[in-house]
């Protein structure tokens, strides 16, 4: 053990006893997300995008990012939003995506509509090897 862990952790017990020789987490900075900006997001996401107005039928990151920009003034990460947005109680949905050029027609032509031929397999009939 080098002497100067032993040196701060007497101090520390000397200080404030026993329970503060027990490693804390580091707090870190604080969030650039305050209640206020919380709440704002969850009003978005829960009455919805207009697509008229905001030019998107769902909301992404990016549109929630620029929204709070256009709001507060204050730049934040796709994952800030996600990592909001999950402690709001809010889960990432993403809709299946779907090729523009589909044909209905070629795609309902191409599904196999023939009854599969089952049978058993010959493996139960066989007598074992002895």
């Amino acid at each position: 053990m080098d002497r100067q862990t032993l040196r701060d952790w007497v101090i520390r017990f000397n200080e404030e006893g026993p329970d503060s020789l027990v490693n804390k987490s580091s707090p870190g900075a604080p969030g650039k997300l305050t209640e206020e900006h919380k709440a704002f997001l969850v009003r978005l996401v829960e009455e919805g995008p207009i697509p008229a107005v905001d030019g998107v039928v769902r909301w992404r990151a990016c549109d929630l990012i620029m929204r709070i920009y256009e709001e507060f003034g204050i730049s934040v990460s796709d994952d800030t939003v996600y990592r909001a947005l999950k402690a709001l109680g809010f889960s990432h949905v993403s809709a299946r995506p779907k090729a523009y050029k589909q044909n209905e027609d070629a795609m309902e032509a191409f599904k196999k509509t023939f009854l599969p031929a089952w049978r058993k397999s010959g493996r139960g009939l066989r007598p074992a090897h002895r």
